[in-house]
C-alpha cells in the first residue's frame, strides 16, 4: 500500500513540473530540429547592402553560425573558431562547402557585416578563404525571427546586447538541418564530417565515404565516434563471406577432380587386373 502511495504522489508531483516546463521552456539555448528545412525564401542583406535570398547562397553543404556583430563576449570567439576549424579541414571551401554567418540583431546594417567579415576572413593562416564562399548577412526582425525559430535558436535582448547560446549548425544543399555542433570548440575531423553528411553524398572521394561509414554522429557528445560495432561487422560478414567462397570453389574443384579420380582409380584397377591376369598365365604354362 505504502508503495502505491509513493508512486501516485511521485506521480503527482512530475505530471505538473512536466506540464510547466513544456509550456514554459528556457528562453535561451538551442532546440534541435534535425532533418527539417529552414525556409530558403527569405530574404536578407549582405555585406554590400545587397538583398540576397538563402536559397541562392546555401548551395552546397553550408556550415551556419547566429550571431551579432557588436557581442562583447561570445560571438567573436565563435567565429574565431569557425574560422580555426575550416582553416584546418582538407576542404575546399567554395567547392565543398559554404560559410554563413547571419546577425539576429535587426539593428546592425551591412556595413557592420562587412567589416567583421574583412577581419575574420584576413584571420585564415594556411588559405585564403573565398570572399564568395562565406558570407556575413544582416535582417528585419521578422526575417531574423523566421529563421530563428526554423533552427531553433532561441535568444534574449539584455539592454543593447543579447544572452543566446553559441554553435554551428550544418545545413544540406537543400536547406536540410543535418547537424548541430554545440560550443566555442571544434574538432576538425567532425567539421569535415558534418560537411560530408551535409553533402548527401555529392562530394565523391571514396575516402570520404569511408570516412562516413566508419564514424557515426554521437548526439550526446556532438562529435563524430569510431562505429566498432559496425566496422566489426562488416569485417566479420567480409571474412565469412571469404570463407563460403572459399567452400563453394573448393568443392566445385572437388567434384570437378572427382571423374578424373575415377578414370585413374580404373585404369589402375585395370592394370592390376592385367597384372594378375598375366601372372596366372604365367603360372599355368610352367
Amino acid at each position: 500500500m505504502r508503495y502505491k502511495q509513493l508512486v501516485t504522489l511521485l506521480f503527482l508531483l512530475f505530471v505538473p513540473w512536466f506540464v510547466f516546463s513544456q509550456a514554459n521552456p528556457p528562453e535561451v539555448g538551442i532546440d534541435e530540429k534535425l532533418g527539417e528545412f529552414i525556409p530558403l525564401d527569405l530574404v536578407f542583406k549582405d555585406s554590400n547592402g545587397k538583398e540576397v535570398k538563402l536559397g541562392d547562397l546555401i548551395t552546397k553543404p553550408t556550415v551556419l553560425s547566429l550571431v551579432y556583430f557588436h557581442c562583447p563576449t561570445v560571438c567573436k570567439p565563435l567565429l574565431g573558431a569557425k574560422v580555426d576549424v575550416l582553416d584546418r579541414i582538407d576542404l575546399v571551401p567554395g567547392k565543398d562547402y559554404n560559410a554563413l554567418t547571419i546577425s539576429f540583431n535587426e539593428r546592425e546594417t551591412p556595413e557592420n557585416a562587412k567589416t567583421i567579415k574583412d577581419h575574420f576572413l584576413g584571420s585564415f593562416k594556411s588559405k585564403k578563404f573565398p570572399e564568395d564562399a562565406w558570407h556575413f548577412l544582416t535582417g528585419d526582425e521578422a526575417t531574423i525571427k523566421k529563421l530563428t525559430d526554423a533552427v531553433g535558436f532561441r535568444f534574449k535582448r539584455d539592454g543593447e546586447d543579447f544572452i543566446h547560446a553559441t554553435g554551428l549548425i550544418m545545413l544540406s544543399p537543400k536547406g536540410k538541418i543535418t547537424r548541430y555542433f554545440l560550443g566555442l570548440s571544434f574538432l576538425p575531423f567532425d567539421i569535415k564530417l558534418g560537411i560530408l553528411e551535409a553533402s548527401e553524398g555529392k562530394i565523391g572521394p571514396t575516402i570520404s565515404k569511408v570516412l562516413l561509414y566508419c564514424f557515426r554522429y554521437d548526439p550526446q557528445g556532438k562529435r563524430y565516434v569510431f562505429d566498432i560495432l559496425k566496422v566489426t561487422a562488416t569485417v566479420t560478414i567480409f571474412f565469412g563471406l571469404i570463407f563460403l567462397a572459399w567452400l563453394v570453389v573448393s568443392s566445385r574443384k572437388k567434384r570437378a577432380a572427382a571423374p578424373a579420380r575415377a578414370r585413374e582409380a580404373a585404369k589402375k584397377e585395370t592394370k592390376e587386373e592385367t597384372k594378375e591376369e598375366t601372372k596366372e598365365n604365367e603360372t599355368k604354362e610352367e
